[in-house]
């Protein structure tokens, strides 16, 4: 059997907030609330599940999405129509600005937990 990650929680203030935060930059659809989860399933499968926990519990985690040059340039869009402040690097020392690392495009911005979250066009160093 091949390994595959089939889901992950993330922990946030609001679920309902963050999950539709989320799906609403990528394009995606907010699943039916499963208990204290609320799902955003991505392409290949995997189930980002929202739980709200206090805020002072919340570990700030970092979550890299890797889509196609269209899907980046909608939600590019859809980041800099809802005013959010978006960076070119992870450490938050380039604001308005993205990058251009291994060919592709990427842009780091904070959810509504302050989870770092991240879109890029290409892999980093090759990595497949």
């Amino acid at each position: 059997m091949s390994v595959e990650l089939n889901h992950t929680i993330v922990h946030s203030r609001d679920n309902r907030e963050s999950a539709e935060f989320l799906a609403n930059i990528l394009g995606l659809t907010v699943g039916t609330e499963w208990g204290p989860f609320i799902p955003v399933v991505l392409a290949n499968g995997v189930t980002l599940d929202f739980a709200a926990i206090p805020a002072e519990s919340i570990t700030v985690q970092h979550y890299a999405f890797l889509i196609s040059e269209a899907e980046f340039d909608t939600a590019f869009d859809r980041i800099k129509a809802q005013g959010i402040t978006y960076y070119a690097d992870p450490h938050r020392k380039h604001p308005g600005e993205i990058n251009r690392n291994d060919g592709g495009r990427g842009v780091y911005f904070p959810d509504p937990s302050g989870h770092g979250m991240e879109l890029i066009t290409r892999p980093y160093g090759g990595w497949a």
